[in-house]
């Protein structure tokens, strides 16, 4: 059987939405498996950031930002229509756990919960945070 070992989430600089006063990137979360598969689990999140000025005048976001908020961004959400941040959590944690049992891996919610996950920005999106 198959095992998951960590979760990534690769953000990349959306270049065709980016100029200078607005940033915007992709992110996607993948399972690595134990077989070295990695298995796409959402790959529609990401986010932007704009500025009045040009980006090269602003203060420069952080890769630890950038980090922080691909975590968050690819779940678990936060809660809405009157469910708790656990029913949240439960319901996003099934959901991924329904997609990697989709792909032939069978892994329990609360496995994926514990997982180490990493966060790895492509070169042009790390190459703009160092300009600016």
């Amino acid at each position: 059987m198959t095992t998951v070992t960590r979760l990534v989430t690769y953000v990349e600089l959306d270049e065709a939405a980016t100029d200078t006063r607005h940033v915007s990137v992709t992110a996607r979360l993948e399972a690595v498996c134990a077989d070295d598969r990695s298995l796409v689990l959402l790959d529609d999140r990401g986010w932007s950031w704009s500025s009045s000025a040009p980006m090269d005048t602003q203060p420069r976001i952080s890769a630890e930002e950038i980090e922080k908020d691909a975590r968050t961004v690819v779940g678990p959400d936060e809660p809405i229509g009157g469910e708790t941040p656990e029913q949240m959590a439960a319901g996003h944690w099934n959901f991924l756990a329904d997609v990697l049992k989709r792909q032939g891996v069978d892994v329990e919610t609360r496995e994926l919960e514990r997982l180490s996950h990493d966060v790895v920005l492509s070169e042009p999106l790390r190459a703009l945070i160092r300009d600016h």
